[in-house]
């Protein structure tokens, strides 16, 4: 367990036949929100999924129960109604439970549907938000959401539905033309679909693009594409999910807003100095 402290603030406290749905942040560890902390501390058991990162279990207390329910796409996965089920069972037993989920629960992170489980279980929860990797990925990539003089709106989309094909209910012609900017969550499978529906809507093949793959980790890549390439270009630089991908102008304030590699310049730099 780690020595870091939590301030003496006036904490909640994760109770007996409680589940905290808390949001992880989208990877790196220093994004963990204090309440998220503050359950990984109390919980009897956490039970949390692929895109969290291990090295934030480290904080839960010694005897804590960790339980593995990650889902990835094209792999053996729990199914989500056992994963809610073994929730409501956990608390039903008197455990303190922590629901640890990448990014943000309530963002395409079906946290609602465990929360309504829960729900008509009787059981009681508290929601813990996380940075979500819509908004945080983009962030450590130099690209801004928002910024003004370019878009006052910004569409959040998923890359498929829960048959894992890409969603047929979206209006695909009205979000071409009606949102400058374009987060899209687990859309590299169907990229070039997607890619085809917007410019079909009217978005120009030039438009700049960037997909990040392990946001905000270590291990983070950016590939700098247009729409009309995006997807060929994805898979010569085998970019793999996880992903995000954004299309719009902002992209192209990240040769400005860089900060990552600018960090990374800046410790080479004073690796390499001599002492005076």
């Amino acid at each position: 367990m780690s020595d870091f402290s939590i301030p003496d603030f006036d904490f909640p406290t994760l109770e007996k036949g409680w589940v905290w749905l808390a949001g992880a942040g989208p990877g790196d560890p220093g994004l963990l929100s204090l309440h998220a902390l503050n359950g990984l501390r109390q919980a009897d058991i956490i039970v949390y999924d692929a895109l969290v990162d291990t090295r934030i279990l480290s904080f839960a207390k010694p005897d804590a129960e960790i339980i593995y329910a990650g889902k990835r796409g094209g792999k053996p996965s729990p199914k989500q109604q056992d994963i809610s089920l073994k929730l409501v069972e956990l608390a039903q037993a008197g455990k303190r439970v922590l629901r640890l989920k990448g990014g943000d629960p309530f963002v395409f992170g079906r946290g609602g549907e465990e929360a309504l489980a829960l729900v008509d279980a009787g059981i009681p929860f508290r929601i813990i938000p996380g940075i979500t990797a819509g908004v945080g990925g983009l962030a450590y990539a130099g690209i801004p959401s928002t910024h003004r003089g370019i878009n006052q709106a910004v569409t959040f989309l998923t890359g498929h539905d829960q048959n894992g094909v890409a969603p047929d209910q979206l209006d695909w012609d009205a979000l071409a033309k009606g949102s400058p900017v374009i987060v899209m969550y687990m859309a590299m499978k169907h990229l070039e679909l997607i890619a085809q529906k917007l410019m079909n809507g009217g978005r120009n093949p030039s438009e700049p693009v960037a997909i990040i793959c392990d946001a905000t980790l270590e291990t983070q890549r950016i590939l700098e594409v247009t729409l009309g390439t995006c997807a060929s270009e994805a898979e010569a630089s085998e970019m793999k999910p996880p992903a995000i991908v954004v299309l719009g102008e902002v992209v192209n304030l990240r040769s400005q807003l860089n900060w990552i590699d600018q960090v990374s310049q800046n410790r080479m730099t004073e690796a390499t100095e001599e002492p005076v």
